[in-house]
């Protein structure tokens, strides 16, 4: 995904899924539009983040909770320069969620339509969307009334 120009009208936030060979990366606004988006290779991640922060107003950075995490966010805290808040979000199901979305972002063509979607395998990685599926998350336990 490339870059393109963009102007900042509110703050950014970067979705951040960690794993061990490849991590998915997005940005996102609060209005929940999707200004970038992809899967990179572990040992990119940080340089990707690095790129991604001189380019767009990154305000808060939304990583899953799992597997990975604790060893990812002191990396993380540690390389990049400028201080990042990090908030650490529940990822559980959304690799499921995650394969479901794929389907409505790149709908099947052909032959694959006839496929049902619990049966069907997205054609690549799909942590990126992970990574979508996580700042989602966040921005809705933003809104979510407060339980008195």
């Amino acid at each position: 995904m490339n870059f393109g120009e963009f102007s900042p009208t509110q703050p950014l936030l970067l979705g951040f899924d960690p794993g061990r060979d490849k991590c998915g990366i997005a940005v996102m606004g609060l209005d929940r539009q999707l200004h970038y988006h992809q899967v990179v290779q572990s040992a990119q991640a940080v340089k990707t983040i690095e790129t991604l922060r001189k380019k767009y107003p990154i305000s808060l950075m939304v990583m899953g909770d799992q597997t990975t995490a604790k060893q990812w966010k002191k990396k993380l805290l540690e390389s990049l320069a400028e201080t990042l808040n990090i908030i650490l979000i529940d990822e559980r199901n959304t690799s499921l969620l995650a394969r479901d979305r794929y389907w409505i972002m790149y709908p099947p063509k052909g032959l694959s339509k006839l496929i049902p979607q619990g049966m069907r395998q997205p054609p690549r990685p799909i942590d990126d969307i992970v990574a979508i599926l996580l700042i989602e998350r966040y921005l809705n336990r933003l809104t979510e009334p407060m339980n008195s």
